[in-house]
């Protein structure tokens, strides 16, 4: 008994180094952007969608995002490598649950885009097509709460989309 004893400390050493080691495993984008590509320029979306500044929303989730992890992004299209061009191409709202047959107590907005990321010549490095996220949110009686929660839901598409892209565009697999 007292040699398992012993032996219980170099076992949970052990197994604290393993744990620290890690697997080798990674996310998918590492900040390098394709084509040699130092600085970006991301273009305001454009908005083929009835949401006024749904545009603004998008182009500036995918600015903080590129920042965030550390790739920089020019203030003039001149001044950088490449620029990147978005399209908000639809937003769809849907009725989830119901309180009765006319009334909606949630509902979830899906939101689409089409990205485009271009050299200095104008030449396509990277696009994507069909980029959707949606979010379901509380409808209620106060339309300006029900309007709150429904732009709060696409606030947090806008964010998970920006990764997407992000770790799409910088995707080396």
């Amino acid at each position: 008994m007292s040699t398992v004893k012993k032996y219980i400390p170099i076992f949970f050493l052990l197994f604290f180094m393993m744990a620290c080691s890690g697997c080798g495993y990674r996310f998918s984008g590492n900040g390098v952007l394709p084509g040699n590509v130092q600085s970006i320029f991301i273009n305001v979306f454009e908005n083929r969608t009835a949401e006024t500044g749904i545009e603004s929303v998008f182009s500036n989730d995918l600015v903080i995002e590129f920042i965030r992890n550390g790739n920089p992004v020019a203030n003039e299209r001149d001044r950088a490598d490449a620029f990147l061009h978005g399209t908000v191409k639809s937003m769809t709202i849907d009725s989830v649950s119901h309180r009765d047959s006319h009334t909606s107590i949630e509902t979830r907005v899906t939101v689409c885009v089409d990205l485009k990321m271009m050299d200095s010549q104008g030449d396509v490095i990277w696009s994507a097509n069909n980029i959707s996220d949606s979010e379901v949110y509380l409808v209620v009686s106060e339309k300006s709460v029900t309007e709150q929660n429904r732009r709060i839901a696409i606030s947090e598409i806008s964010k998970r989309i920006a990764e997407k892209v992000y770790y799409r565009l910088t995707d080396r697999f």
